[in-house]
Formats: structure tokens, sequence, C-alpha cells
């Protein structure tokens, strides 16, 4: 079975065969676009497992192409871009972006951070032994099926937002601190990993859960430290065998 190429997007074709010259030595299947339209029926026609995408390109741009794409699939997504301010990057995570590299780059620091990605996305896919479910508050986590729900109704997290909740959870109120975090979501990955991106996560997670940093229900913030979760969860379910 063949598995699904990754997509380069990028308007200057010598960074375009760079980067493929530089994945393909490393075993992927590559597929390229131009632009961002060509870009977007390109994901359609064969279904990338990861994007690395440009953000400076013609007739539709990179972050519009990723809030378009987030708004369909979770699908992995490294952005490229010559503005390297910390605004720059954090606004890129902010959109949805898996991770965020500054032109000029290192190829194989690219391919590093691309395996990383991968690894992250498709961990989360897999179906990991039998792990149950935790309770945090008035929430149910389930780790097997990566779902949050709040009695009937399901509450959708990306990828990086579940594994920032459960890191939390699991650590049962103790303060981590955004490294811990940052290392629980990305792992070892080289180059300036950003503190401010946790706090990102942590204001869009809160969004979604309907929480408050000022009144928090479910995380807390820990001046100058980190974030916790406010209540301790129950035991795995698969764990508990309904013990009161």
């Amino acid at each position: 079975m063949s598995i699904a190429p990754i997509l380069v997007v990028d308007d200057d074709p010598k960074i375009v065969t760079l980067v493929r010259t530089y994945l393909e030595r490393e075993g992927f299947s590559v597929v390229t676009a131009g632009d961002g339209k060509s870009a977007l029926a390109t994901v359609a026609a064969s279904s990338p497992r990861l994007i690395v995408l440009d953000i400076m390109l013609p007739e539709l741009d990179g972050l519009a192409l990723l809030r378009i794409l987030r708004e369909r699939s979770e699908i992995p997504i490294v952005l490229l871009s010559a503005r390297g301010s910390t605004a720059d990057r954090v606004y890129g995570i902010h959109e949805g972006a898996d991770d965020y590299l500054v032109k000029p780059f290192s190829p194989a620091e690219l391919v590093v951070r691309v395996k990383a990605v991968l690894r992250r996305a498709e961990r989360g896919q897999s179906a990991p032994r039998a792990r149950g479910a935790i309770s945090h508050a008035d929430l149910s986590i389930d780790l097997d099926r990566f779902e949050v729900r709040r009695g009937l109704t399901s509450i959708a997290l990306t990828a990086a937002e579940f594994r920032l909740l459960t890191a939390l959870v699991q650590a049962e109120g103790r303060v981590l601190t955004r490294q811990t975090l940052l290392d629980a979501l990305y792992g070892p990955v080289p180059g300036d990993a950003l503190e401010r991106t946790i706090d990102v996560h942590v204001g869009r997670l809160r969004d979604k859960l309907g929480d408050a940093a000022d009144r928090p229900r479910y995380i807390a913030t820990v001046r100058g430290a980190g974030y916790r979760a406010v209540a301790a969860p129950t035991l795995p379910s698969s764990v508990s065998g309904g013990a009161k």
C-alpha cells in the first residue's frame, strides 16, 4: 500500500527543489504546488499526510489556505516564512499550524521537524492499547478515541489541544512549566522553542471549554511558573472497575 505524499507549497522553484530533494532522500514521496489555489486542488487530489506551506503565495496566501484547511481537516502543516518575529510565529500557531520555520532555514532541520510532526500526528491516529477515560470536573476525556465530552456534547479539539489538556489533567494538580508542556506537545525539536506558543494553545483550549483565566474551572495559570489542572482526575474507567 502506497503512503500518502508530503505536499510542498512554495512559489520559489529553488526552495521547492531543495525541500523536495531532502525529503525524498529520507524516503518521502513528495508532490508540489506553486500557489495557494493549486495547492488546494492538490490536497483534494492526493490527500497528503503533511503540508510544508509557505506563507507568501500568489492567488491564495498561505495563511488563508491554512484557515480553509483547518475548517476541513487536521492535516499536519509546517509553515515557512521570512517573517521571523515572535508575534508572527505565535500568530501562525494560533491559526492552526503545527510548526513554524523561518527562512532562510536549514533543510536538514526542516526534515527533522517534519518527522517530529508526523510522529505526533500518527501517534494520535494509531490505536494504542486500551487506556480508558479520565474525568476532569465535568469533562470526560477518552484516551483511546481522542475525544472530549461534556455530558453528551462533544468538544472539538485539535491534536495539540487534546495533548495539552491530557497532560495537565494527568499531572493531577501539579504545576507544569511551559517548557514541560512544549516537550509534551512537540518533543525535542531543534531550533527556537517558543514558550509563548503554550499560552496561545491554552487560550484556544479555554475558549473551546468555556473556561476563563480569572475564574478557571479547568485550567489555572500559576504566575511565573506555568499551568495546572484545577480539579484532580478520577482513575481511568478501565482500571477503576466501577468503584465508588
